[in-house]
């Protein structure tokens, strides 16, 4: 697993695998590039990083997750995101050009 801390301080945009504590409920809007619905919320990394998880649900299912839930996540990291890091790509990619990422929560993987 990186850290991403790490991955923050390349300044690039990177493909990263982490563990991480829910900080919000999750909100949902439809993405202004797919048109698709979207979930994010907020999440601490293991090493102390702040950052928003967001998910499109048109590809993966919902996650329901809580403050204080434990989750482990594979996804695309933005680091220069305006509202701050961000990670997004946690799902499939239905045209198999991308990455695919996942998020386990309770013993699922939504993906």
């Amino acid at each position: 697993m990186n850290t991403v801390r790490a991955a923050l301080a390349l300044g690039a945009t990177s493909e990263i695998r982490f563990g991480a504590t829910v900080t919000s409920a999750p909100h949902f809007f439809y993405g202004s590039n797919t048109h698709a619905m979207h979930e994010a919320f907020q999440v601490r990394s293991d090493d102390g990083v702040s950052l928003e998880v967001v998910d499109n649900v048109a590809l993966a299912p919902r996650v329901p997750v809580r403050p204080g839930d434990r989750i482990e996540l594979q996804g695309e990291l933005i680091p220069g995101a305006a509202r701050g890091p961000l990670v997004h790509w946690t799902h499939h990619d239905p045209s198999g050009v991308h990455a695919g990422g996942f998020i386990d929560w309770n013993g699922r993987r939504y993906a």
